[in-house]
């Protein structure tokens, strides 16, 4: 009776196994599924958030291999004056491509679940122009637009004209990162290119997230509704920076306040 009851139980454990797999074949391809469902053409007239990050369809799509400046990032002009770098990069795009309609082809998502992809207005490859043009830098390690990285700094286009930071070193407040650039600017700018361009008013009405450094020397980060929100002072200074979304700001390191 031990034996038929062993082998009854043996019976069920290869049933279940054998569903489990099934199960797990199904969830494959519901996987699978999705995947390629994403690694598919989009278009439309697109929402630009800065020069490498748009939203089509409210997917939001960062451009696969070059790295811009976010909307908030200082550098200096080629005068030696500050300049809201960041800024000049979105609207240089945005006055390129006007509103004509984006065709781009979505791959997969970056660990800040955005779509990375390939992008086109009017057939032209809108990456190559942002880096050739200076407004964007080719994403280290991808080695797509290098070229057209050296034909910019070499025409002191866009933000090689003046004195920056890499958009990476910028956004992880890298201290002793290359200032890159044709202006040749005294060592003691690097605060100010590690600052934000942070005044009164946002860089634009969607970056309403305040950012300051607290006395632990961590960043903490203040949504509208904040109780602390009116009290956080708004200056081009060390510490003090404007967020477009709360993944920014976590991505940044920052922490919600604690209400």
């Amino acid at each position: 009776m031990a034996d038929k009851m062993t082998q009854h139980d043996l019976c069920e454990r290869i049933l279940l196994m054998f569903k489990s797999i099934s199960f797990a074949t199904a969830m494959l391809a519901l996987i699978a599924s999705a995947v390629t469902a994403r690694a598919a053409d989009i278009t439309g007239v697109p929402k630009i958030q800065t020069a490498d990050q748009i939203s089509i369809n409210n997917i939001r799509i960062k451009l696969a291999g070059i790295d811009a400046p976010a909307l908030q990032q200082l550098c200096l002009d080629a005068k030696g004056a500050p300049w809201k770098c960041g800024i000049a990069a979105h609207d240089a795009l945005a006055g390129f491509v006007g509103n004509k309609p984006w065709t781009c082809h979505l791959m997969r998502l970056d660990r800040r679940a955005r779509t990375l992809a390939k992008c086109t207005v009017d057939g032209e490859d809108i990456h190559k122009w942002l880096v050739s043009n200076g407004w964007a830098l080719a994403f280290r390690g991808a080695h797509t637009y290098d070229a057209e990285q050296k034909q910019a700094q070499a025409a002191n286009a866009g933000l090689w004209q003046g004195a920056f930071f890499a958009p990476a070193d910028w956004r992880v407040r890298k201290k002793h990162a290359p200032i890159l650039g044709a202006a040749k600017p005294k060592e003691n700018v690097r605060r100010l290119l590690l600052a934000s361009a942070s005044g009164p008013l946002p860089p634009s009405p969607a970056c309403r997230i305040k950012g300051n450094v607290n006395t632990s020397g961590q960043c903490i980060y203040h949504l509208p509704t904040s109780r602390w929100y009116a009290q956080i002072k708004m200056k081009v200074s060390k510490g003090t920076r404007w967020f477009c979304s709360v993944e920014d700001a976590e991505a940044a390191g920052c922490r919600e306040t604690r209400r």
